[in-house]
């Protein structure tokens, strides 16, 4: 790195740093807010779906009642005694134990929800309910659906587009995630040059001119019909040498109910092999890239760690570092991405990115409070026209970069 590069990287994270100082970290314990919500409404709800999803045994039920009771109404304990991650969760959260649920930082009381949902149904024991995830059914319900048939054939009509409206369709596609049909038909109907109304803010452009040949990293979202887009586009990369090889980050346990596994990939790989025309194509590219190392699936611990990515482990930084750009997915991730604060939207996204130690970009559709980089004049008409719902209702979406 020049000098002058030293000294804009310090300009920039004495930028973050001083921003972050105005930008109080969310919490869940305003009554009637999104955090709040999703802790007292959303969380029992979940206990009460997995509970009702397997035929599981008087000792899960006992202790997913435990949790539905302590979650609500309880504080916040250590793991038990011999608890996989004990020692870790251990220091994540001493100055969280013994205090309530809706007191603590609403990204770590949400993550740490998920393990001890784990931890009740047995996923980390020994015996028989070991390494079930209990929200597969769920995620394979979506892959044997007609509206995932018709996302797939859409791929067809696609195929006969100019090779850079393909590129731009399937972003879309990877963006909307369970949307994908809409994303494909819009880009191919005008020239790959549509931008839906509800994109708030796109740096598809600069996103675009990022693939340069190399390493792609793209840090995965959900499984199942949004998982697949991913890797629809991940193919299309790989097949038309905007990306050398790929690596694919997913969660090493099941968390956030649909967050993607390895097993989930295979799931989608498997549906996708098993389409008929274009789709199939696809599948059987991304199958072989797997064989021969272009195609990477990796399961990070910190993938699952109740921290923003400024926290991340110094190998995962390297790694990071070495990509033409890394692609965050989703709401979860963009949320670790920038760090879970109450940002004022108009804050630039490079502002809470400047510790990212490479080109980044992230495709979310907003389904949480937190928001950056949107334009003033934008901000403004959406709290109009919606009040503070467009920021939750995952009606719109944002693609944004830094290089």
């Amino acid at each position: 790195m020049s000098e002058a590069e030293s000294e804009s990287a310090a300009e920039s994270a004495a930028g973050r740093d001083a921003a972050v100082e105005v930008a109080p970290v969310i919490l869940s314990n305003t009554p009637g807010s999104f955090p709040w919500s999703v802790l007292a409404e959303r969380h029992p709800a979940l206990v009460r779906k997995v509970r009702d999803a397997f035929p599981y045994g008087p000792e899960q039920h006992r202790a997913l009642d435990a949790l539905l009771k302590n979650c609500t109404e309880g504080v916040i304990e250590p793991l038990g005694a011999g608890a996989v991650g004990r020692e870790q969760w251990g220091v994540w959260g001493r100055e969280y134990f013994g205090r309530s649920w809706f007191d603590v930082p609403f990204l770590w009381s949400e993550s740490y929800f998920y393990r001890q949902l784990l931890e009740a149904v047995g996923y980390f024991g020994t015996e028989t309910w070991q390494g079930i995830d209990p929200f597969r059914p769920f995620k394979l319900a979506e892959l044997d659906t007609p509206e995932a048939d018709e996302e797939l054939a859409a791929l067809d009509e696609l195929a006969h587009q100019p090779v850079e409206d393909q590129e731009l369709a399937l972003l879309h596609g990877s963006l909307w995630g369970n949307r994908a049909d809409l994303g494909f038909r819009l880009a191919a109907a005008d020239g790959g040059t549509a931008v839906d109304s509800q994109l708030v803010a796109d740096d598809s452009g600069l996103l675009r001119s990022l693939f340069a040949g190399g390493t792609l990293c793209v840090v995965a979202d959900n499984a199942g019909r949004e998982l697949i887009p991913d890797l629809l586009l991940i193919d299309h990369l790989l097949l038309h040498r905007r990306a050398g090889r790929a690596v694919l980050h997913v969660k090493p346990s099941p968390y956030y109910v649909s967050d993607a596994t390895t097993a989930d990939v295979v799931d989608a790989l498997r549906r996708l092999t098993a389409a008929k025309g274009a789709a199939g194509e696809s599948g059987h590219r991304l199958w072989s890239a797997m064989a021969d190392g272009r195609l990477t699936v990796r399961a990070h611990p910190f993938s699952c760690a109740p921290l923003p990515y400024a926290d991340m482990p110094d190998d995962l930084r390297e790694e990071f570092a070495a990509a033409d750009v890394t692609i965050m997915k989703g709401d979860l991730n963009y949320r670790r991405l920038i760090g879970d604060r109450r940002w004022p939207a108009t804050t630039p996204f490079a502002t809470p990115t400047a510790y990212f130690p490479g080109p980044v970009a992230a495709l979310r559709t907003l389904k949480s409070d937190v928001t950056v980089g949107l334009d003033a004049h934008t901000e403004a008409a959406l709290d109009a026209a919606e009040e503070q719902r467009w920021r939750t209702s995952g009606t719109h979406a944002l693609i944004q970069a830094r290089g």
